[in-house]
């Protein structure tokens, strides 16, 4: 790299460094047994309710059931496939008749139960606990060398035994976070207590659960009275019901296994705020992650919502019913929420993202015209000799206050999210001339099932091979339109950058040619919630944090296009709430914890409403007067409502180099529409040369964007709950509609769980 961009680097990775180094209600507190007792069937006196998941997509062979009955006298007989399994059943002190169900073939299984006044069936459709379930499988075992701590699986399935291990809070504040310990050699002495939301003071002791699921880790933790038992029918009186799942950063793909993501950007050190999810486990939270969730690991949205579908459904299975479930996490942490929960409704109710992107593939497109941008303007001796630029003039073109951010995306996200030939798999990685039929490792491919793919020749010329589509392209663009308009850059200026800029070639290279995509690449795209049109964000509450641009790739526009989205597809934003600091990024530190418990009175509050309005209009009807857009002084101390955060989007959002050429402020538009080039368009103040039309022309012969058209794809809206294989276990490229079907019972109280999953 140049002088100039090791510098620069230097600037963001310094500020990177920097920024980065309430109670529920008491009714909604009183629901402890599981809310929602809708039965899944209805044949006769007994119904077979399935609490653990949705009864087609079970997985790891066992199930938590209900049975409802009239017949008060005596448990129902329950058979599995014909053979009689009544002794998994009992009636619980509680008064339900529950049972974990255990020995599921894989495939459909029925269930069968008997009472005094008749039968009733139901279907259970298992799949293998290391998956996949509706994903297409891509994440292939076989591809792995290793399964676990480095040990070859026999099976390749990763089958781990589960582990437990045992943390505490200390009463050092100078030692935080948590420690682990064994409590078989005996009891620390400086164990913390805490109080929780329910107002139970114990042992601030946590016991972790780690085992493998869908091909990779998860993670399980929980307040925990060492030595008295715990089941999902008749769980520790300190659990709350109540689930948070922290998310990672980045955009990537791997092929080995990973670690589940537990932590916060400012949390856990001394005299400053906890950790999010610390603060959780002590108000008597669960707390669970999984490595498919960690964006930088699998930014697959498909992949991510699997995972935490079967350890949410793991988790309900061992632990028991739960209330309602909060994400959190920054920047890729955030992507993982917003699409999952828009693409996958129901696996959140709530939503804390932090140095928000909405999803993986607009700020990628954002990127690659940096990266492209940086290849001209890092390249002097490439300029015309009319064409000098200054490093402001830069900034301006991109649509940022300098051109450090620039780099700083390239380098810190886009360059590792698309590197093709990036070695995942030693020998066995693509390259473009050594090896052009290897594994392509870049982030672009694990999304093949959802865009598709196409043959092309080979760069050693000597074959045809398999590539993923690319859902973007630059055809038509006019970089730096609005800064020509201005008369802030020359004609000389505007006519060189858009003749040298070129595009991308297959393997996300540079080639003189500009970069069409497929339209139905991108319309595939959104269809799936990769790219993420919020249409069904409306059925979560949100809080996003936001603080200023450092130039360290996490422009607050980001938040803003979320925002935005919401008001174009629902007319309002009234369930998306900013809350903005002065600390780079994340806002406030203290947010962290503050939005926590904010959210927590939010989701109380909604459960508690009896009204059978849909949940969109219940999260803004409930929404507490309090929680609204703010901002603070960055210790945690609000300093001014919601007309604050409109004000401080201007200096804290900046625009993208597609603003800057034209295209509107929700980017969403991968690839324009086309129209025919004019000389009498606004090209600015200064006359253009005839050769500077000419060259123009040339460049335009098919077309500029007309960015008055949505662009290619991009009315196609995210269909909720896709399956991307078929009954034989077949990928199907872009999806198909799963059946109908409210989500389980187990899953959260009634309020939250009517959700069919086909809308």
């Amino acid at each position: 790299m140049s002088r100039l961009t090791l510098s620069l680097l230097a600037m963001i990775l310094a500020a990177t460094l920097a920024a980065c180094n309430s109670n529920s209600s008491s009714n909604a507190n009183k629901q402890t047994d599981g809310a929602n007792t809708e039965p899944d069937t209805d044949n006769g006196s007994a119904k077979i309710i399935v609490l653990s998941n949705r009864a087609d997509l079970i997985s790891g062979g066992d199930a938590l059931i209900e049975i409802v009955t009239e017949d008060d006298s005596s448990t129902p007989q329950l058979s599995l496939n014909g053979v009689d399994i009544s002794e998994q059943l009992a009636r619980r002190d509680n008064g339900r008749i529950i049972g974990l169900i255990t020995g599921l073939a894989l495939g459909d299984n029925t269930l069968q139960v008997r009472d005094s006044s008749g039968s009733a069936d139901a279907v259970i459709r298992n799949h293998p606990n290391f998956g996949p379930v509706f994903s297409a499988g891509q994440h292939r075992l076989d591809d792995w060398e290793t399964c676990a701590a480095g040990q070859p699986s026999a099976q390749q399935d990763c089958n781990i035994d589960v582990q437990y291990r045992y943390f505490y809070k200390s009463t050092n504040t100078l030692q935080p976070g948590l420690i682990a310990f064994d409590p078989d050699a005996g009891m620390p002495s400086d164990i913390a207590t805490t109080t929780t939301d329910q107002g139970e003071t114990l042992p601030f002791i946590v016991r972790r659960e780690d085992g493998f699921q869908d091909r990779d880790r998860y993670s399980i933790l929980q307040l925990f009275k060492v030595g008295e038992d715990w089941t999902a029918w008749q769980p520790q009186s300190q659990w709350n019901r109540k689930l948070l799942i922290p998310h990672g950063a980045n955009c990537g793909m791997s092929f080995s296994p990973g670690q589940p993501p537990l932590t916060d950007a400012f949390g856990g050190l001394p005299g400053g705020p906890e950790h999010s999810y610390v603060t959780a486990l002590g108000r008597g939270f669960a707390v669970m992650s999984t490595a498919l969730n960690n964006n930088g690991h699998n930014c697959d949205v498909v992949l991510q919502a699997e995972s935490m579908m079967m350890a949410k459904e793991r988790l309900i299975e061992q632990y028991g019913e739960l209330r309602y479930t909060i994400g959190t996490g920054c920047s890729g942490g955030a992507i993982a929420q917003q699409t999952v929960a828009n693409a996958y409704p129901g696996i959140y109710q709530g939503l804390l993202p932090t140095c928000a992107y909405p999803d993986s593939i607009s700020p990628a497109v954002q990127a690659a015209d940096y990266n492209l941008m940086r290849r001209y303007f890092e390249t002097p001796s490439e300029w015309a000799s009319d064409a000098l630029w200054s490093p402001h003039q830069f900034g301006l073109v991109e649509g940022h206050i300098s051109h450090a951010n620039a780099v700083a995306m390239d380098e810190l996200l886009y360059k590792p999210a698309v590197n093709t030939a990036g070695g995942c798999l030693g020998d066995d990685s693509y390259h473009p001339q050594d090896n052009p039929d290897g594994v392509r490792c870049g982030a672009i491919e694990w999304y093949r099932h959802i865009w598709g793919t196409q043959w092309l020749t080979a760069k050693s010329g000597d074959r045809q091979i398999e590539v993923t589509k690319v859902p973007a392209g630059n055809k038509g663009i006019q970089y730096g339109l609005q800064t020509l308009q201005a008369g802030q850059i020359t004609p000389a200026q505007f006519v060189d950058l858009n003749v040298k800029i070129g595009g991308f070639d297959f393997d996300m290279q540079p080639q003189i040619e500009r970069s069409r995509a497929d339209e139905n690449a991108i319309a595939a795209a959104f269809h799936s919630g990769a790219g993420n049109v919020g249409n069904h964000l409306d059925k979560v509450a949100i809080i996003n944090f936001v603080g200023p641009d450092p130039a360290a790739a996490h422009d607050a526009v980001h938040a803003w296009w979320t925002r935005w989205r919401l008001d174009r597809e629902h007319g309002h934003h009234d369930n998306h709430v900013m809350w903005a600091g002065p600390v780079a990024l994340v806002g406030d530190p203290y947010y962290f914890e503050q939005g926590l418990l904010a959210m927590d009175r939010w989701l109380a509050a909604i459960e508690a409403d009896p009204s059978a309005a849909p949940l969109a209009a219940r999260i803004v009807a409930n929404k507490p007067a309090d929680i609204h857009d703010q901002c603070s002084d960055g210790l945690g101390h609000k300093v001014a409502d919601e007309v604050c955060v409109e004000q401080l989007r201007t200096p804290y959002a900046y625009g993208t180099p597609r603003t800057v050429a034209g295209a509107d402020h929700y980017a969403t538009n991968y690839d324009c529409r086309l129209r025919p080039f004019s000389r009498s368009d606004d090209y600015g103040p200064l006359p253009l040369s005839e050769a500077q039309w000419l060259a123009l022309e040339t460049l335009f012969a098919d077309g500029v964007c007309d960015y008055s058209q949505p662009g290619l794809g991009e009315e196609t809206k995210t269909a909720s709950w896709l399956s991307y294989q078929d009954g034989s276990g077949d990928v199907v490229v872009g999806g198909a509609a799963l059946p109908a079907a409210d989500l389980p019972a187990g899953w959260a109280s009634a309020p939250f769980s009517a959700i069919t999953s086909s809308k």
